[in-house]
C-alpha cells in the first residue's frame, strides 16, 4: 500500500463545504463548554476528597462509557440515520449537564454522585462520537478527509487552549456549578445546526441489519483486518500511558503552594496550545514522514513530557512540558483516526471507528485508574515517570506493530451485484444459504490460484461468510470448488453489496486463471433437513447461475 501525501495547501480545503464549516464552528462552542465542565468536575473532586484514585477517576468516568458503549453506538450509526443519533446524544448531554448544575448549586454533590454525572455525560459522548466521526465522509469528499479529521482536532484543541483557563476563572469566581451551567448552554448552537443539517443519504439497497448481528459484523471485520488491529493495539497502549498526564494534572496543580483551579486551567491551556501547534504542523509532517515515524515521534514526545512533569517542581518547566504533550496527542490520535477511516469501507466505518475508540478510551479509562493508584501508593513523580518510560517503550513496539500506511486501496463499493432471479419463493430470513463457485485451473497456475484463494478466504469471512472451504476434485484435479455458508438470504445480499473495488481485483484475477468456458459457475443452495409448508416452496433443490 502506498502512502497518501497530505499537501499543506489542502489543510483548509474542508471549509469549502458549507455543512462542514457550519458544524465545525458550532462544535467549537460545544467543545468549549465541555472543557469548562471538565475543569469544574476535576477541581470540584479535589475539594470533595483527598483520594488520588477518586480524583483520577473523574477522567476515567468520562472515558469508560466510550469503551463500554462505543461499539453499540457504531452499529447504530451504520444501521440508522446518523443525524437522529447525533441529536439524541446532544440532548442526553445537555439535560444531564443541566441537572448536574442544579445539584451542584444546591450543594448535594458527593464524590460518587459527581462520578455518576460525568459517566452519564461520557455515555452521551460515546453515543455521539462514532456517528460524528463517520459523518466526516458525508460532509467532505475522500480526498479532504485527512484534513477534516485534523481540523476537528484543531477545533477541539483551540478550545483546549482557552477553555480550561476560562474554566479555571469561572470556577474560581463563581464555583463549579457555574461551569456546569456553561456546558449545558453550550449544546444549544450545535443542536440548532444539526436540526438544520440536510445530509445526502444514499438510498438503502439491502435490508437493514439487526442490531446484535451488526455489532458482530463490525467485530469480525476489524478482527480480520490486520491493519486495523495494529491501530487498535497502538491506540490502546498510547491511551493507557498518555492519560497519566491528564488524569494526574489536578494533583500536579494542587501540589504547588500557589496551585489552584487557575494553575490547573493554565497547564491544560499549555496542553491545548501544544495541540494546536501539532495540528497546524500535521499536514507538513505527514507529507515528509511515514505513519510509523509519526507515531514514534508522538510516543517519544509524550514520554518526554511525562518524565519532565514528574521530575520537576518548576511551574514554568511543567507548563513547557505540556506543549509537546499536546502536540504528540494530536499527532497520534488524528493519525490513528484517519487510518481507520481510510482503511474501512463506508458500510462498516462507524463500527470500526467505535472499536478504535473503545480500544483507545478503554486504555485511557484503565490508565486513569491504574495511574491514580500508583500515585496514591508511591507518589506523583513515580507515577508520571513510569508512564513516561512506558510511552518510550511504546515507540519501540512499532518494530513489531508498525503503523499502516493509507491511501492506495479503493474501498468504494463495486455496485455490480444484481440479485439473481430465483425459482424458489425465498424470504429474506430464509437460510442457511450455501454457495459454491467452480473453477478450472491449469496445473502451472495452481500456486497463484492458492495465493489468490487465501486472499479470497479473508475477504469472504470478513464480509460475513462462514465455514469457508476450498475443494479439489480427486478424479479431475483441474476442477476446484470454493464453498461457504451465509446465515440468510438477506445476509447473502449484504455480503455481495459489501464488496469493494479493491476486493474486485482478486475476483478479476481468479477469472483470468479460470480455463473453463465462460465465467466460473456459481451455485446458490438452501440447506433443508425438513421443509415447512409455511416456508419456501421447493420447486427445485439447486440453482445454477452461469
Amino acid at each position: 500500500m502506498t502512502k497518501t501525501k497530505t499537501s499543506p495547501s489542502l489543510a483548509l480545503a474542508p471549509f469549502r463545504h458549507r455543512d462542514f464549516r457550519v458544524l465545525w464552528s458550532v462544535t467549537l462552542i460545544s467543545n468549549f463548554g465541555g472543557l469548562v465542565q471538565a475543569v469544574g468536575a476535576a477541581w470540584l473532586m479535589t475539594q470533595l476528597t483527598d483520594s488520588a484514585t477518586l480524583i483520577a477517576l473523574v477522567q476515567a468516568s468520562n472515558t469508560l462509557p466510550i469503551m463500554l458503549l462505543a461499539i453499540g453506538s457504531g452499529a447504530l450509526a451504520d444501521i440508522f440515520d446518523r443525524k437522529t443519533l447525533l441529536l439524541t446524544a446532544q440532548l442526553i448531554m445537555a439535560v444531564t449537564s443541566a441537572v448536574l448544575a442544579v445539584v451542584a448549586w444546591q450543594g448535594w454533590l458527593t464524590p460518587w454522585l459527581l462520578l455518576t454525572f460525568t459517566f452519564l455525560i461520557g455515555a452521551g459522548q460515546a453515543l455521539y462520537n462514532p456517528p460524528w466521526q463517520a459523518s466526516m465522509g458525508d460532509l467532505v469528499p475522500r480526498e479532504d478527509l485527512p484534513a477534516a479529521v485534523t481540523l476537528n482536532s484543531v477545533g477541539f484543541n483551540l478550545m483546549r487552549s482557552v477553555g480550561p483557563a476560562a474554566g479555571g476563572l469561572i470556577v474560581a469566581a463563581f464555583g463549579a456549578a457555574a461551569a456546569f451551567v456553561v456546558n449545558a448552554v453550550s449544546y444549544l448552537p450545535l443542536l440548532g445546526a444539526l436540526l438544520r443539517w440536510r445530509p445526502n443519504i444514499a438510498p438503502r439497497t439491502a435490508p437493514r441489519e439487526a442490531f446484535v448481528p451488526a455489532m458482530g459484523a463490525g467485530l469480525r471485520y476489524v478482527a480480520l483486518s490486520p491493519n486495523l488491529m495494529r491501530v487498535m493495539l497502538r491506540g490502546a497502549l498510547f491511551g493507557f500511558s498518555a492519560v497519566a498526564v491528564l488524569a494526574l494534572l489536578p494533583l500536579v496543580a494542587k501540589s504547588h503552594p500557589e496551585g489552584g483551579s487557575m494553575l490547573f486551567g493554565a497547564l491544560l491551556g499549555c496542553f491545548g496550545m501544544g495541540a494546536i501547534a501539532g495540528a497546524v504542523l500535521n499536514p507538513r509532517i505527514r507529507a515528509r514522514y511515514d505513519n510509523e515515524n509519526i507515531v514514534r515521534l508522538a510516543f517519544a514526545g509524550f514520554a518526554l513530557a511525562a518524565i519532565v512533569l514528574g521530575q520537576t517542581r518548576l511551574v514554568w518547566l511543567q507548563g513547557l512540558a505540556m506543549l509537546p504533550a499536546g502536540a504528540s496527542w494530536v499527532l497520534a490520535l488524528s493519525l490513528f483516526n484517519v487510518t481507520v477511516q481510510l482503511s474501512t469501507p463506508r458500510w462498516v466505518v462507524a463500527r470500526a471507528l467505535a472499536l478504535y475508540q473503545t480500544a483507545t478510551f478503554g486504555g485511557m479509562a484503565a490508565g486513569s485508574w491504574a495511574w491514580g493508584g500508583v500515585a496514591g501508593a508511591h507518589g506523583l513523580p513515580v507515577a508520571l515517570t513510569t508512564a513516561g518510560v512506558l510511552l518510550a517503550l511504546g515507540a519501540v513496539v512499532g518494530i513489531w506493530l508498525k503503523a499502516p500506511e493509507f491511501g492506495a486501496v479503493d474501498l468504494d463499493p463495486v455496485n455490480r451485484f444484481q440479485e439473481p432471479a430465483l425459482r424458489l419463493d425465498l424470504r429474506g430470513r430464509s437460510g442457511p444459504i450455501m454457495v459454491m463457485v467452480d473453477y478450472r485451473i491449469r496445473g502451472e497456475d495452481v500456486p497463484e490460484f492458492l495465493r489468490l484463494m487465501r486472499l479470497r478466504r479473508n475477504i469472504r469471512r470478513r464480509d460475513g461468510a462462514r465455514n469457508w472451504a476450498l475443494l479439489r476434485d480427486l478424479e479431475h484435479p483441474e476442477n476446484w470448488s470454493e464453498s461457504y455458508h451465509i446465515a440468510t438470504w438477506d445476509e447473502y445480499v449484504r455480503h455481495n453489496l459489501r464488496r469493494t473495488k479493491s476486493d474486485a481485483e482478486v475476483t478479476v484475477a481468479l477469472r483470468e486463471l479460470h480455463s473453463g468456458e465462460g465465467d466460473p459457475a456459481v451455485h446458490r443452495m438452501i440447506e433443508r433437513h425438513s421443509v415447512s409448508q409455511q416456508d419456501d416452496v421447493p420447486l427445485v433443490g439447486k440453482i445454477e447461475v452461469p
